[in-house]
Order: structure tokens, then sequence, then C-alpha cells
């Protein structure tokens, strides 16, 4: 069973720009390699990992693996973030864990639209350095279940304004949506994939440092699985690209002329 917050936000209705032609399944599981420049930084790995209704809602348990390959001289990074998310994609619940000399968390509940309740911590201490209510008025995205609701929302000539709640700041990330599929090319196959298109912007630091401009391009069918990434992190400019999969029988589809 899953442990959600028991006043976490639950969908009252379908967000209108949710696309129904979309869906996300429970086992997929995508690895990226980080490029930066001419090297490989190390790989993040998105999971699904589990499905309830509650309520009559989906809720979907996503989880994001983002670990620095040993041996590299500027960056030492090992991080996991947790997003549980209802079938508008808006998130319930999210925590973030940054594992190192002195591992801490940050753990958000969205209450309905009206109030998330934050708490930091150290969890091998178990000591609380936070723990505040504070006031809101619409529904936020955290900065991993964002990914989700763009992957859901591709293959749309708009653009949406999403209110972000990240570093117990609310904030705004644009993002550009765009209709025209496109060929894109990567080391695991050996062909063309056909993708649509999305990029945006932020004015804030979010989950794996990202921040600023970036795109990115997502498999042409109903998962839309994120093939290539391009965006801004603390330390410069990086390229994520899809290297393995598991999604039942998925496979990039091919792009053809």
């Amino acid at each position: 069973m899953f442990s959600i917050p028991a006043h976490s936000r639950l969908a009252d209705s379908t967000v209108s720009h949710i696309s129904l032609k979309k869906q996300l399944e429970v086992g997929e599981d995508l690895t990226y390699v980080v490029k930066y420049a001419f090297l490989n930084l190390g790989e993040i790995r998105f999971k699904i990992v589990g499905k309830e209704i509650i309520k009559g809602n989906a809720v979907f348990k996503t989880v994001a693996y983002i670990d620095s390959y040993e041996g590299l001289p500027f960056v030492t990074i090992h991080q996991v973030y947790e997003s549980f998310i209802d079938s508008s994609y808006f998130p319930l619940s999210f925590v973030g864990t940054m594992m190192d000399d002195d591992t801490t968390y940050t753990e958000y509940s969205f209450i309905g639209d009206s109030v998330i309740h934050v708490v930091k911590g150290n969890p091998n201490t178990k000591q609380v350095s936070v723990d505040s209510l504070i006031n809101v008025n619409k529904g936020f995205q955290d900065g991993l279940s964002i990914l989700y609701f763009a992957r859901m929302n591709t293959g749309r000539d708009t653009t949406l304004f999403v209110p972000c709640f990240v570093n117990e700041r609310q904030e705004i990330a644009t993002l550009n949506i765009y209709s025209d599929n496109e060929e894109i090319e990567i080391d695991a196959v050996d062909y063309g994939i056909d993708c649509l298109k999305l990029d945006g912007s932020t004015n804030f630091v979010s989950v794996y440092g990202f921040t600023g401009e970036f795109e990115g391009c997502f498999s042409n069918d109903k998962y839309s699985i994120p093939i290539v990434a391009s965006m801004n992190v603390l330390i410069g400019h990086v390229t994520l690209e899809l290297i393995s999969w598991n999604l039942n029988d998925w496979k990039p589809p091919e792009y053809k002329d």
C-alpha cells in the first residue's frame, strides 16, 4: 500500500489540457546517460513503481535516481526523488533525499490546493529542521512530477505556464509544446526515432540542479517517452540521452517520411 498523507490533494476533476491519448504504465524503467561536453557524468533512472485507485483516482508512485559516476574530479551526486501523482498529473506528495556525508531530505505534502506541508530533516539522526505549513491558492507541480505532466501534454501547439513549488518557493515553469514531429537519433537504436518536441524555461533551480532554458524530444506515441533532453544545470549545459528501457514490449517508434 502507498503511504500518502491523509489530506493530500486528490483530483476532483480532470485538468482540461491533459491528453487522453497518453498513458503511464507501472513497471516503466528508463535510464539516461548525462553528458557534459565530452564527458559522461552519470546516469538518471526514472521508474513508475506502483499504482493505486484512491477515491476513484489513479495514483502513481514515481521515483528518480540520480548518480554521478565514480572518480569524477568535480561532481559527486547521489540523490533520490519520489513523487505520488494523481490522475490529473499533479502531485500528492514529494520527497527528495540528498545522500552525502550529511544526508538530508525534503518532503512536501500537497493538502488540496490550499496548503503545502513542508518537512525537512536528517533521516539518520531523525532530526527535523523545518516543519511548516504554507498557504497557497492553486495546485503546484514538484520538481519530478512536472516531467510526467509535460509528457502527457506533448503533441499540442500551445504554451503552458505551470505553477511549481520548488525550494519552498512558488515559481513558474514555461512549457512551449509543438505538434510537428521530427527525427531524432541516439546511440541505443540504429534508426531515426519519431519524436515530438517541447522547450521552455524556468527562473529557479530545481531537482538535478536544473535551471534556465531546456528542451526535450519525446516519442511520438501513447507513452511519450523522453528520448533526449538538453538543459542547464549548476555545472553548465548537459544532455540526457536514453540508453536503456523496460516497458512492456515498447521500443522507440521509427521515423518515416
